[in-house]
Parts: structure tokens; C-alpha cells; sequence
């Protein structure tokens, strides 16, 4: 299945470069931001010639410097452009916050992350636990927990796929702690917590409660205290235009504005607040921080998560943390390079299925063209060409002797495969599965991918083992199931 980061959709879309200009909105003269003026201009086009664009906002913070360059609208049928001060939902990094809270409850010795995360809820669940094994608090912050992603779960499976996001604000208006920690008692575990990562709202919704509890305060009290007044951010009460969000169809959304669902998912920043959030953040000058980047599932040399950072090494070794969300009509994503002193936030107002894998591709491709193709890459690329992609393991193991650098995760490879893919490539996607599996022969999603592309060249029997062997390192592999039953082999 396409690349995942765990958390959220990541960089599966190539996109065409554009030429025209977008707003800028710093200049500070220098023939490094001239550069990086036309690079950004040229892909932020590409991104809103997509179908359903609607505006973007994309903040740049590179070497101590903050750069902001906005396209589209604020809303549809006005030519108002946004600017560095205008509000967005931020989705899912919303959960980067809420963990950040537990990075200090842990410092403060107010909370160990080893705790049985029943320790601070009233009353008995039994059913947060599987195997005798409970969710811990890290669990809550490294995306294991299993828990659902929302509570009450599948309450609009059957209603009209346009009438979900305003039935959910609808439902969720009444919706108080007392109803979830009544729901929380439905909740029920697939497997033992900490093994296996899996995108859960509820999860940091309660690790919210238990922050309250804890401080006996409100998740706002805390992110005032700790996050957006020592930063100066000006959050949802910024000076600028607020934008409107829209469906893929171009239907203006609800806004998520129930306290409820704020730290999983609904919190709102301007561009300004979020790139002064990275430079925090890249500066790991708080010992809170520090810990936040901490691997607590998975290795970076492959796939780590920490206090809800996806972490993982560059394909020439350099160290990167990433997150995007999404919410009913707006779409983000950001990613941060200590070594480089760099990092980027995308913020788009129009949330599809596509969005947040666009702006992750923006993203890769700004930073590829401001700091160029590393060398290791570059002879890899240029090695697999000339051998029409044949033998890729061995090509990949003549290149790592020249460039040991060279670091190939399994997500890295995944998502080259899909661009290929989507690029009327199909034989060097397959190549490169081919590669991930012998890269990495216990990744289930290696198997998925790979009988994803055999699936889609006609090669049926190919697809039907691979699916198979996904499935079994992985019996929760849904998309596995689904292609099986397709396919008649289940």
C-alpha cells in the first residue's frame, strides 16, 4: 500500500513544475532568497493548478531566517490571498503539542511515561488492556495505544459520505468528557499496545484528559503556559484573515471548534505561529523538546516514532522529524532538519484524499531544489538508469561502497516506487518494491506494495502471495484483506 508514516499520508504525489509567481511576503535581498523566491514560486503554482485548490500558505525557516510565500484565496469567489497571520486548522500537528505537554508532565516528575494510563482514569477499564498487557502513557504519545480513532466509533458509517463532517461537529457540540469516558468503556484492543502504530484521535484526546487531571487544569491553561506564550504565538486570535476550508468538491466546512476534539486535531495557527514553533523546535534547546525527539517505537535508522514525531534518517544520513494532518477542510504538513537548521510548514485551506501527500511532495521537492540532490542519491539515481533498473540490490550495494552515506529506509523506497508508479512507470516501480522486500524482508507493508504493483501489471498469482505474506507478518492488514477478497483468494 502507498508509503505510510504511520500517522498520516506522506509524499506519494509527483507533481509538475509550474512557472507563474505566488505573493511574497519577506524580502530580505540576497541571491540565496532570490533562489529560493522562484523555487518556491514555481512548485507552490504546480500545487494550485491541482484540481480543488483552493489557497496555500507555505512558511520556510532556514538558517535562523523565516520566509513566507502565500497563493489562491482565503476563499473561494474573493482575490484575497492569505498572509503569514492568517489562521488555519492545523489537523493532526495538533498532536505534537498535546505531546510536547507530556514531555514536561515527565520532566516535572508529574507523570512517568511507563504508567498505566488506568492509573488516572475514575472507575475500572479493564478493556485497555490486551494480553495483560495495559496502554501505557508513551503509548498514548507514539501513536501504539490501538485505540479507535474516534469515539463513538462508526457512528456515520451508513449516512451520506457529503453530510459527515457536519454531522460530526453536529454530534460533537454536545459532546463532553463525560460522554467519552463512557465510550472509552466500548473501546476495545486488537492487539498488545506498543507493538504496531496506528493513527488514533482518541489517543491523544485522552492523553489531554489525563494532562488535565493531572495539573488540574484545562489542555488551553497548559498550551498557553507552556507553548504559546513562551513563544508569543498568536493561535486562533492571530490578525489575520481567517480561512475558510472546503471539501474536495469545493464545499465550505465546519470548523472543528469543540474543545473536545482541539488537541488531537483542531488546534489553529497562522504561518508565522507555526514556523516560530519550528524554530523552537530545531533549536533543542529545551530539555522537553529534547526528549519529545526521542525515538520511543521503532529506530531511526529505519522507522521511528517519538512523542507523535515521525523520525527517521535522510537518504544521505541527515536526521528529519515530520508530521501533516488533515482536517474536514484543511490540509498541513512540516518537516524539520536539525542538521541543516531547516524546516518547512505547508498550509492549504481544501482537504481531499490527495492534499497532504501533495504538500508533502512540495516539501521534498522545495528542500531537493534549495539544497540539491546529495550525491549519494545522485549515483544511485544515475546507476539505476543505466542498468534499466535491473538487479537493483546489487546496484544499490556497488553504490553504498562509493557513498557510505547512502540510507535507504523502507518508507523512502516505498514512496519512489509509488512516484514511479504514478509516472507510467510501472516495471521500475516494480523494480523498486522488488528492492524493499529485499531490503527489508520483515516489512509487511514491503509485501503490500509490491503486490499492489503486481495487481496493477495483471500479474494475479504474483499479487495473491504477496498480499498473503504481508498478512502474515501483519494479520491486521486491512488493505491485504480487501485485495484478497477482490481477488477471490481470500
Amino acid at each position: 500500500m502507498p508509503a505510510i508514516r504511520f500517522l498520516t499520508l506522506t509524499s506519494l504525489l509527483a507533481l509538475t513544475l509550474g512557472t507563474a509567481a505566488g505573493q511574497v511576503q519577506t524580502a530580505p535581498p540576497a541571491d540565496a532568497k532570490a533562489r529560493m523566491d522562484t523555487v518556491v514560486q514555481r512548485l507552490g503554482t504546480a500545487f494550485m493548478k491541482q484540481p480543488g485548490r483552493v489557497g496555500l500558505s507555505i512558511g520556510i525557516l532556514r538558517n535562523g531566517q523565516s520566509y513566507f510565500y502565500n497563493f489562491g484565496t482565503v476563499e473561494k469567489g474573493k482575490a484575497q490571498v492569505a498572509t503569514q497571520n492568517t489562521v488555519y486548522e492545523i489537523g493532526s500537528i495538533s498532536k505534537t503539542f498535546t505531546s510536547l505537554l507530556l514531555a514536561h508532565a515527565v520532566l516535572e516528575k508529574r507523570v512517568n511515561l511507563n504508567d498505566d494510563i488506568r492509573k488516572y482514569l475514575p472507575g475500572a477499564y479493564p478493556n485497555l488492556a490486551f494480553g495483560g498487557q495495559p496502554i501505557k502513557l508513551v503509548h498514548l504519545a507514539n501513536t501504539t495505544s490501538r485505540l479507535p480513532d474516534n469515539l463513538p466509533e462508526n457512528l456515520f458509517r451508513r449516512a451520506n459520505p457529503d453530510s459527515v463532517a457536519f454531522l460530526a461537529v453536529k454530534n460533537m457540540r454536545g459532546y463532553t468528557k463525560q460522554n467519552f469516558l463512557a465510550d472509552l468503556h466500548q473501546a476495545r484492543l486488537d492487539t498488545v499496545p506498543g507493538l504496531l502504530p496506528r493513527h488514533s484521535n482518541v489517543a491523544t484526546q485522552l492523553l489531554a484528559y489525563i494532562l488535565e487531571s493531572v495539573y488540574k487544569t484545562s489542555c488551553a491553561d497548559l498550551l498557553a503556559r507552556y507553548i504559546n506564550q513562551p513563544l508569543h504565538l498568536a493561535g486562533p486570535t492571530g490578525t489575520g484573515p481567517k480561512a475558510t476550508g472546503y471539501d474536495g468538491k469545493g464545499t465550505a466546512m465546519p470548523n472543528i471548534t469543540i474543545e473536545t476534539a482541539l488537541a488531537a486535531g483542531g488546534l489553529r495557527y497562522t504561518p508565522a505561529d507555526l514556523v516560530k514553533y519550528l524554530q523552537y523546535q530545531l533549536a533543542e534547546s529545551d530539555k522537553a523538546v529534547v526528549l519529545a525527539h526521542q525515538p520511543t517505537w521503532g529506530q531511526l535508522d529505519e522507522q521511528a516514532i517519538g512523542f507523535n514525531w515521525n523520525l527517521e534518517k535522510t537518504v544521505d544520513s541527515k536526521r528529519t522529524l515530520q508530521h501533516s494532518g488533515g482536517t474536514f477542510g484543511y490540509a498541513s504538513y512540516c518537516e524539520l532538519y536539525p542538521e541543516l537548521k531547516y524546516g518547512i510548514v505547508l498550509l492549504a485551506n481544501e482537504s481531499d484524499e490527495n492534499t497532504q501527500g501533495s504538500l508533502g511532495a512540495t516539501a521534498e521537492q522545495i528542500k531537493e531544489a534549495l539544497y540539491g540532490v546529495p550525491p549519494a542519491l545522485q549515483a544511485l539515481r544515475q546507476a539505476l538508469a543505466a542498468s534499466n533498473y535491473d538487479h537493483a540490490p546489487d546496484v544499490v550495494a556497488a553504490v553504498k561502497k562509493k557513498h557510505p552515506e547512502l540510507h535507504l529506509t523502507e518508507d523512502y523506497v516505498n514512496t519512489w516506487g509509488y512516484r514511479e508508479l504514478r509516472q507510467g512507470q510501472p516495471q521500475r516501480a516494480l523494480a523498486l518494491f522488488q528492492l524493499n522486500v529485499s531490503l527489508f524482508p520483515k516489512g509487511w507493508n514491503t509485501y503490500d506494495s509490491l503486490a499492489e504493483t503486481y495487481e496493477s501489471t495483471g500479474a494475479k498469482p504474483q499479487a495473491i502471495e504477496n498480499y498473503r505474506r504481508s498478512l502474515t507478518l501483519n494479520p491486521k492488514n486491512d488493505n491485504a484483506v480487501a485485495h484478497l477478497r477482490k481477488l477471490g483468494a481470500l
